[in-house]
């Protein structure tokens, strides 16, 4: 049997991922101290895992937890560009500090395998599209900074230490249990629960920015194919659908979708945010093996049916 520790495993991707290996007979342990993540994501599987409600970065924490574990997937984080802008020392004690932390425990406690929730963001506003993981990195936002450096640290412990490292840049992830209450709340949950409401949905910019939207079930297995592929290791893999959509076609399929037709209000744009953003995926595809299996708007479609199921 597979021991896998989740941190940030009560989180949006954190919570799919453990799903997905509890089905698969695997041990789960998470730690996460519940600061943006939620225990109720963990409903229908909380009795088939091992829960740690305590912080990641700590020294002590970090180290019980990696005790007889095969794999760490590290996704315990403090997300959102917006965030840390307005707090850049949690951010950077939440990505930079406690991912070092992680891995010394991990490198001593022998981990087999760490894979690192690394993000898009680090490539900035460059306007060279699709993004290529070889691209010199111009990170625009603290986030952006905090999660380069997380991926700078893993390719070093697996160079000068040997700990198996592999660091995946999500794009724009969305999906179940991603909360749209949060005032740091991501694009698509904060536009489907607007539209749900009969609300005009908040646009920052002028809604002609493009995101590589990608569902979290593609994520999921982008997460596995990382822990359990042989051969790949201190490596920087984009995971996403390859396929740009601009914010203002979101918002019109997201209408469609639920047969409504609300009007976006627009905004400043924010301090941080990038224009444009596509995934070139071939390396995932030559490395681990990945291909999206969910697209752009079918993902759309089990969002909106999971927020509608389980938040209005």
């Amino acid at each position: 049997m597979e021991k896998f520790l989740v941190t940030g495993g009560a989180g949006f991707i954190g919570s799919n991922i453990c799903k997905e290996l509890v089905s698969d007979g695997c041990f789960v342990r998470i730690v996460d101290n519940l600061s943006t993540g939620k225990k109720s994501n963990l409903n229908d599987f909380i009795d088939e895992i091992e829960f740690i409600e305590a912080d990641m970065g700590d020294e002590e924490v970090a180290r019980k937890a990696m005790k007889d574990i095969d794999i760490v997937v590290h996704q315990g984080a403090l997300p959102s560009v917006p965030r840390s802008v307005d707090d850049p020392a949690a951010t950077h004690k939440h990505c930079v500090d406690a991912t070092f932390t992680l891995l010394l425990a991990a490198r001593d406690a022998g981990i087999k395998r760490f894979v690192y929730a690394s993000s898009s963001s680090a490539y900035g506003d460059t306007p060279t599209l699709p993004k290529v993981e070889t691209m010199l990195p111009q990170p625009l936002s603290p986030y952006a900074v905090g999660k380069l450096v997380g991926e700078y640290y893993c390719s070093v412990f697996y160079k000068v230490f040997g700990l198996e490292t592999v660091s995946l840049r999500y794009f724009n992830i969305f999906g179940p249990h991603q909360d749209p209450a949060s005032q740091y709340a991501a694009a698509i949950p904060a536009f489907v629960m607007a539209i749900l409401k009969d609300t005009p949905p908040t646009v920052f910019g002028d809604g002609l920015q493009s995101r590589d939207f990608t569902y979290v079930d593609n994520v999921v297995e982008a997460n596995l194919l990382a822990a359990r592929t042989e051969h790949t290791a201190g490596d920087v893999i984009n995971i996403a659908c390859a396929e740009a959509v601009t914010v203002n076609e979101t918002i019109e399929i997201i209408n469609d979708i639920v047969g409504k037709n609300i009007e976006p209000v627009y905004s400043d744009p924010r301090p941080g945010d990038v224009k444009h953003s596509l995934a070139d995926i071939s390396a995932a595809e030559r490395l681990i093996g990945f291909r999206p299996k969910v697209p752009f708007k079918q993902g759309l479609k089990l969002a909106i049916d999971w927020y509608r199921e389980n938040l209005l």
